[in-house]
Parts: C-alpha cells; sequence; structure tokens
C-alpha cells in the first residue's frame, strides 16, 4: 500500500465514521429511526468494504473488491425493490462465483496464487503476497529482505521473517487485512515500528521488550484493518 493509498484509505474511513455518527445523532434527536435504516440498507456495508480494498490496492487486482461491491448492490436493490423479489433465490450466484474466482486465480495472476503455501522458506527480498479467501504461511529467509506488501481478504496469512536480515538495517512492510488476520513474526533484535489506524479491527504487538544496545535493525510496519486483526509477535 502507497503511502498516498494509505492516506485515501483513512480519509475514507474518517468521513464513514463521521456519517455514521451524524446518524447515532439524528436517530437520538428522533429524526431517523436508525434501526430501520440499517435493517434496509445494511447491503450498502459490501459495497464500501470493496471501496476500501480498492483504495488500498491503489485500484489495482481489483477482483475481491469488484466481487463485494457486486453482492452488495444486488442486495441492496433487492432491498429498496428495484429487482425483483423473485431474484432473491438467486443470490447463491454470488457463492459460485466466489468458487470459481478462488479456482481460477493461479491460472489468471499466477504471482498470487497461494498453491505454493506448504514451501518452507521463500528466498526473496522483495514480499508480494495476496490472500483472498484462503489460508497462506510464508517462511521468509532473504539476507537482503527489503520489505514488500501483503494483503488478506476473508482469509488468513502467517509470515515468518525470523530468518530474514534487514538490507541496510532497514525494511518497510505494508499489511493490509480485510476480515482476515495475519500474523507477523520478526527477530526480537529488530525494532519494529508500528503505524496504522484499525477501522473495527485490532492491531497487536505482542513483542518481548529489547534493550536498544541489543537492537540490529528497524522494521517499519504500515498496517490497514478493516474488521480484522494483526498480531505481531518475536
Amino acid at each position: 500500500m502507497s503511502k498516498s493509498s494509505n492516506i485515501q484509505g483513512r480519509i475514507f474511513w474518517g468521513l464513514m465514521l463521521i456519517v455514521l455518527g451524524v446518524l447515532f445523532l439524528f436517530d437520538q434527536m428522533g429524526r431517523i429511526d436508525f434501526g430501520e435504516l440499517v435493517s434496509r440498507y445494511w447491503p450498502a456495508v459490501f459495497i464500501l468494504i470493496g471501496i476500501s480494498i480498492l483504495i488500498g490496492n491503489g485500484f489495482r487486482s481489483a477482483g475481491s473488491a469488484l466481487f463485494f461491491m457486486a453482492l452488495g448492490t444486488f442486495f441492496l436493490l433487492m432491498e429498496i425493490e428495484v429487482l425483483h423479489r423473485g431474484l432473491w433465490h438467486y443470490w447463491p450466484v454470488f457463492i459460485i462465483a466466489a468458487g470459481v474466482w478462488v479456482l481460477m486465480r493461479p491460472v489468471v495472476s499466477p504471482h498470487l496464487s497461494s498453491d505454493n503455501k506448504t514451501a518452507p522458506e521463500l528466498t526473496v527480498d522483495e514480499l508480494k503476497i495476496s490472500a483472498v479467501f484462503a489460508g497462506v504461511k510464508r517462511r521468509i529467509e532473504s539476507p537482503a529482505f527489503k520489505g514488500g506488501k501483503a494483503e488478506v481478504v476473508l482469509g488468513s496469512l502467517e509470515l515468518d521473517l525470523t530468518g530474514a536480515e534487514l538490507a541496510g538495517g532497514q525494511a518497510v512492510i505494508d499489511l493490509s487485512a480485510v476480515l482476515g488476520n495475519i500474523e507477523l513474526r520478526v527477530l526480537r533484535a529488530w525494532q519494529v515500528v508500528i503505524e496504522g489506524s484499525p477501522i473495527f479491527g485490532n492491531i497487536e504487538d505482542k513483542r518481548r521488550p529489547v534493550a536498544a544496545a541489543e537492537r540490529k535493525g528497524t522494521l517499519h510496519v504500515k498496517a490497514s484493518v478493516v474488521f480484522g486483526n494483526i498480531e505481531i509477535k518475536d
């Protein structure tokens, strides 16, 4: 996730929280019925998740984002009775579409495939992992790790960097979890600087403290969480 995408995502969710607060305020003032509003327009949540994924990806790799947006749009049009209620029986088509996407991803985007999740280690200097509707495990053993990007959508990622060394003593890694979980393991001797603002999620730092004299490099973690969890351990 680029710096501009991170800023855009923060602005987007900040505005969403402001709108949510205004709706609650109007409900308290008796201007609207918040419960009725939610019961009618709840599918908009899926659309917002899709937009968030698009922003987080810098408007690239739009497959999962479009899935959420299409799902939300379908249910929303049903709720406001633009589409005939008889179509309600066909909502499992989206589940089928998700299954087709999972099967076809290795063919359409081989570099995003999670079929190699049993591989014990990767000697790459720059990380690029995407786990969509999948569980992925990676152990990185690089003598000059430069950082990279890992994203999870409706899945999980276990990322082990304890066998890597930081290039020039520094690296930057972008972690994004949307309705998913990321577990990051690092060397205890690394200083880890965390930057992030979770939305309905958590960023947990479970590392044990280490003396400044024992530190051997700095890993900058830029974390983005929406309805998920990122956990950092040593």
